[in-house]
């Protein structure tokens, strides 16, 4: 059976957690890291004389497990398999961590017990890479972004920077157009401060083909796991090189110079302060700062971004992670942006949301550069893209709907909405001094709600507040006058009672036509996926799918009124990443076969394992019981609300004869045994009838909660069993309606009604806001409160006091 790649995910980071102790996460991803390169490599290379790898005898990780519980596990690991895989695969030793280093992992048994554990965890089934591009997509790959970006998270701020978030780098590749190009085995793709290489393999990963890579790491060990990261993911031929790149550039051509690429992306350290280190910033051999000047000595964004130009072919394109000041610092800085943007090498600008990188929480820009026709450019493009994100734990994180807006503006050239983007022209960007700093440009703050003083004065809605929502008198062309009509010049009255305003609305012929129209509209798309979901190809690939439904969808609900289609492609992308990817996954693996397997709980201290019952991830037990034992679920519901209903009862009764002198006064406990025995003590007493009576009722209903107890546990194991035997009986074509129509897609019907229904919503809520807050003009309002004044100077004389 498959794994869902969210199990994949824990069994990864448990590993993780089994590593903490001595070191953080900057020092212990090293680790995790080369026992994942060691796994793959060993399960896609061992014993094969395929790809570019060669696993030396002994060395695999088949052999790393002989050495559990060994008291020189540390050494074996270093000695018998870290060296010879890291001359087989090119790797420079000293780059890869140190298995016997006792500062980090501990001494003696804690050291031993620890490397045996890490080794144990790599064990699991579900870590088995010998096809690990299943299907044609890369769980190997998914799975170490994951590590990634957990390990970035832990490092804290100064240690983060190895990371560039996915979200960003996926950007990136679509705003260079590398997956829009002819490209070739021959186009260049280059990341002067490439870190793990997150960012290259993204840019990768978007071209249409096999592309060369090469980047350069200041840091060895990242460099080191730069160049594992390549091999893990297929890149094997990608050239990554240790060394500082502003003091010791490595790829340099014949001549001496600069070696020029096809692309280049980057995201370097933000305002470096010792950039200068080794470089001569006057006679630079490399003529980096020959045509636009030096940057100042302690700010070192501009010097990254003047390597980039130089790296450029004359045809090149670039983009780069900067962070906000580049776009307006004055001073050398703003020489230097000055004839940039002479020259016509900046293209675009974008702004992103603060606290989006590991390594800071300022907020950055992407600037993307492009030679190609530079002499002809006539504006810059210019997007605000700094309020859309989600919070994710301590940072901000880019949604897919945000990243597929800036794409598509950025693409489409789509300035419909001037409060997000803008193609700046030169002329306007030289008549403020060059200065690209985007608020000058781009005014997306939230119109500020004004309050009318004339309204406050003399009752009414301003006309003009009324005419803001002209999206919705568009679609409901009619409402606007069965909720207003005119009170005087630029001022209207409400036509019922606010209390009334959502009945009036909802119940308007061209608000439920509208509703419809929705419901019809998403039942379109429904139809052809449903049928296309069930007759899926058996090798589909999953991310091709996803990518296929939802940009059907998106396109789907493009230009529709009201409804914002990002929110809508948003929706069917968080169902995505929370069910339908691990369902995806599965079917890709096993078909419409749908399989119960047992749930294991271990213990976290002892390690014993309990079971927990049956599971089934594609058709959970609901589901089933849903469509076909509805009728035994109905009969246990009742009996669970009479059930409930009794244990009120006894609560009510105890409550209420709980006093002194009632029935339940001395009682230490109430229950079946103390309540038999002051009955039986009670005997004949006719003195005690009251009390007898309570007790005797108690009695009553505490023996009905037993028996509907028993009967509800015995119902709920019946029903369990007859679901445990239905799944088998199930046909490919039931699994399918089960998991298409009514887990799927009534899922996301649900989700999108949802965001319909909120959408109408805030009309209702506007205009009732609209109207409570110009109910009640001053003069009323002054007059209410004389009259309140008056009341209580009377209530005060008749209690006596002087005013």
């Amino acid at each position: 059976m498959a794994i869902k790649k969210s199990e994949l995910y824990s069994s990864l980071w448990q590993a993780c957690n089994d590593l903490r102790g001595g070191m953080d996460a900057s020092q212990y991803k090293d680790y995790i890291l080369v026992f994942l390169f060691i796994k793959y490599v060993s399960d896609k290379y061992a014993g094969t004389d395929v790809g570019d790898i060669e696993i030396p005898e002994g060395a695999s990780f088949t052999d790393m497990v002989k050495f559990k519980g060994n008291p020189e596990v540390g050494d074996l690991i270093n000695k018998k398999i870290i060296d010879p895989l890291a001359t087989a695969s090119n790797l420079n030793r000293a780059e890869l961590p140190d298995f016997n280093d006792s500062t980090k992992l501990g001494d003696g048994q804690e050291k031993v017990e620890r490397l045996t554990n890490l080794i144990a965890i790599f064990e699991n089934p579900a870590l088995d890479f010998s096809s690990n591009k299943a299907d044609g997509d890369d769980i190997l790959g998914d799975a170490y972004e994951y590590l990634m970006r957990h390990f970035a998270t832990e490092s804290g701020k100064s240690k983060g920077q190895f990371y560039t978030p996915a979200e960003v780098s996926r950007i990136m590749a679509r705003l260079i157009g590398i997956d829009q190009a002819a490209t070739t085995e021959s186009t260049t793709v280059y990341d002067p401060t490439c870190g793990s290489g997150s960012l290259l393999l993204r840019i990768a990963s978007a071209a249409n083909t096999n592309v060369s890579l090469y980047g350069q790491e200041k840091d060895s060990s990242t460099s080191g796991l730069a160049r594992m990261n390549m091999i893990l993911h297929n890149n094997s031929t990608a050239e990554i090189v240790q060394g500082n790149t502003l003091a010791t550039p490595k790829f340099v051509d014949a001549n001496g110079q600069l070696q020029t690429f096809d692309y280049v992306v980057a995201n370097p350290p933000f305002s470096d302060k010792k950039w200068t280190t080794g470089v001569n910033v006057d006679a630079d051999p490399f003529g980096r700062f020959d045509v636009f000047g030096v940057p100042p000595h302690k700010q070192g964004d501009y010097a990254y971004l003047l390597h980039i130009i130089r790296s450029m072919k004359p045809t090149g394109k670039a983009a780069c992670i900067l962070p906000h000041g580049v776009l307006f610092r004055g001073n050398a800085e703003a020489t230097i942006r000055t004839e940039l943007l002479k020259h016509g090498y900046i293209k675009a600008v974008i702004g992103l949301p603060a606290n989006l990188f590991y390594g800071t929480g300022i907020p950055a820009c992407i600037i993307v550069l492009d030679k190609e026709n530079a002499q002809a450019r006539k504006g810059v493009v210019m997007i605000d893209a700094s309020k859309g994100f989600i919070k994710d734990g301590a940072k901000n994180r880019l949604r897919e709907r945000d990243i597929h807006q800036i794409v598509d503006t950025y693409v489409k050239q789509d300035f419909s909405n001037p409060r997000y983007a803008r193609l700046v022209g030169l002329d306007e960007i030289a008549r403020n001094g060059f200065n690209l700093n985007i608020p000058r440009y781009i005014d997306s703050s939230e119109p500020e709600d004004l309050q009318d003083i004339e309204a406050h004065l003399e009752g009414g809605v301003p006309v003009a507040d009324i005419d803001q929502l002209a999206a919705y008198w568009t679609v409901y062309p009619t409402l606007k006058a069965a909720l207003f009509q005119p009170l005087r010049d630029g001022y209207m009255a409400l036509t019922v009672p606010a209390t009334s305003v959502k009945q009036t609305i909802y119940e308007h012929p061209e608000f439920t036509e509208f509703m419809q129209r929705m419901a019809d509209h998403f039942a379109l798309w429904r139809a052809e996926v449903a049928d296309k979901l069930k007759h899926l190809d058996p090798k589909f690939q999953p991310k091709q799918l996803i990518t296929e439904l939802s940009e059907g969808l998106l396109k789907h609900y493009t230009d529709l009124p009201l409804i914002d289609p990002y929110a809508i492609y948003q929706i069917l992308m968080e169902y995505w990443e929370d069910v339908l990817q691990d369902d995806a996954y599965i079917v890709a693996a096993d078909g419409w076969l749908v399989q119960t397997h047992r749930v294991i709980d271990v213990d976290k201290k002892t390690k014993k394992q309990k079971d927990k019952g049956w599971s089934c991830d594609l058709v959970p037990k609901a589901l089933m019981i849903k469509y076909y034992f509805a009728s035994h679920q109905d009969a246990i519901n009742r009996q669970q609300a009479e059930l409930e209903g009794i244990q009120q009862e006894l609560l009510e009764l105890e409550e209420e004869h709980g006093g002194e002198d009632a029935a339940f006064n001395g009682f230490e406990k109430i229950n079946k045994a103390e309540v038999t025995a002051r009955i039986k003590e009670i005997g004949t007493d006719v003195d005690a009838s009251d009390e007898l009576a309570v007790l005797k009722r108690w009695l009553a209903l505490s023996e009905r909660e037993a028996k509907l107890k028993k009967a509800i546990k015995t119902a709920d194991e019946e029903l369990d069993g007859l679901v445990y035997r239905q799944y088998p009986l199930l046909s490919f074509g039931e699994a399918q309606v089960l998991l298409v129509d009514h887990k799927w897609l009534n899922h996301i019907q649900s989700a999108i009604e949802g965001e319909v229904e909120r959408v109408s919503q805030q009309l209702t809520t506007r205009v009732r806001e609209l109207a409570e807050r110009y109910a009640r003009p001053l003069p009323e309002i002054i007059q209410s409160v004389d009259v309140l004044e008056r009341q209580v100077q009377a209530h005060l004389r008749q209690m006596g006091f002087r005013l």
